[in-house]
């Protein structure tokens, strides 16, 4: 795996964000889809 493809494909869905409360993107996605 390329330093690329771990920056987009693994840490950017992992990592917490501020602007979505601390959570990360597939936490968000998953509580806001209900």
């Amino acid at each position: 795996m390329s330093i690329f493809e771990y920056i987009e494909v693994f840490y950017n869905r992992q990592r917490r964000h501020s602007t979505l409360g601390y959570r990360s993107p597939v936490i968000y996605e998953q509580q806001q889809n209900g």
